[in-house]
């Protein structure tokens, strides 16, 4: 019953919780473009494989699982799942089961445009956004507060916030920025690339949207967010809240993603408000597993066809909790020191 974790990067607390989850029945392997990245070094077996979008990087990555009797495979990059969906039936044909939505459901999370469309219609606010310059200019209020982002975008890259006086300068940067974004994650020939939104002020809560393997919904975390730190939540508590509870339900009734869905909402006098739907762990999900959720055994119980434990699908409101940095020693690093200096 191993587990691979693919992009591992510093997620080293899911390798952790994988370990606890798996309870000597199998092991965490961790997969990376970056040997030196801390996840591969506290995993069980580490392997360092090309970038995503390298022509080699699916072929390697079956051959882990084959070679490694793989039986669950968990993504924790925006720019792989597509990837990965598109590549599913060969990962099944070797015994692994890649925790990934359907191409459908990831495609229609990365277009934070399209996304926010399919929300209103599930009869979800969203943030007002345009597509172009000459579209927030004519409807934002001259004193509002915007982001522009890319419409395709992961985390907080090249997010930026500003006012209409150097809307058109930012909008530019913006757009050149996004660029780099792998074209395994946006829409290659798309021309309208930049997203600008209004502001909208209030509580921010973090979500945990749990689905079965089958996309069927099971629950929803909440966190209410006290700190942020390059874009990750830094500082939570864990609430109980029936509104945005129901809220969850709703999206991932109709969205039927795989497994976690991270959602960020913002309350105000005005209701609730979706910000983003990211289909993967993320940043967020530590503070609803140590206020007692267990979505790793959760997994694994799904994916052996067993029923998880009720009480790895809740969690107990009033926990708080803040994230802090570690050091982790580099093993590729003193292998390369050795060999550079000799015996």
């Amino acid at each position: 019953m191993n587990v691979l974790l693919t992009c591992a990067g510093r997620r080293n607390y899911l390798v952790h919780y994988f370990r606890e989850a798996l309870a000597s029945r199998g092991k965490v392997l961790a997969a990376d473009a970056s040997a030196d990245a801390p996840a591969m070094q506290e995993a069980d077996m580490a392997f360092p494989l090309p970038r995503v979008d390298d022509p080699s990087y699916v072929d390697m990555l079956v051959d882990v699982c084959r070679t490694h009797s793989v039986r669950l495979l968990v993504s924790l990059n925006d720019f792989e799942l597509s990837v990965l969906a598109c590549h599913r039936s060969r990962f099944l044909e070797v015994g692994t089961f890649p925790v990934v939505s359907s191409s459908q459901v990831l495609s229609l999370c990365a277009d934070k445009w399209e996304h926010g469309r399919w929300l209103r219609e599930c009869g979800i606010a969203v943030p007002r956004s345009w597509l172009s310059i000459e579209e927030a200019r004519r409807e934002a209020t001259p004193d509002a507060s915007l982001i522009i982002k890319p419409r395709w975008g992961s985390g907080s890259f090249a997010l930026e916030r500003t006012g209409h006086e150097e809307m058109e300068l930012v909008f530019q940067l913006v757009r050149l920025r996004s660029r780099h974004i792998p074209t395994t994650f946006r829409q290659a020939n798309a021309t309208e690339t930049v997203l600008v939104q209004d502001v909208v002020q209030g509580q921010e809560f973090g979500l945990d949207i749990v689905n079965d393997l089958d996309g069927n919904y099971v629950t929803t975390f909440i966190k209410r967010k006290l700190a942020m730190r390059a874009g990750e939540t830094d500082r939570a508590i864990v609430a109980s809240h029936p509104r945005i509870k129901e809220l969850g339900k709703t999206i991932g009734t109709a969205l039927r993603h795989v497994g976690n869905l991270d959602c960020d909402v913002i309350e105000n006098d005005r209701g609730l408000h979706v910000i983003d739907l990211n289909p993967r762990f993320g940043g967020g999900y530590p503070f609803s597993h140590i206020a007692g959720a267990n979505l790793p055994a959760a997994l694994l119980a799904w994916a052996q066809g067993e029923t998880p434990d009720p009480r790895w699908l809740r969690v107990t409101p009033g926990v708080a909790a803040a994230k802090c940095d570690r050091l982790v020693p580099l093993a590729s690093a003193s292998n390369k020191r050795a060999k550079a200096t000799g015996p």
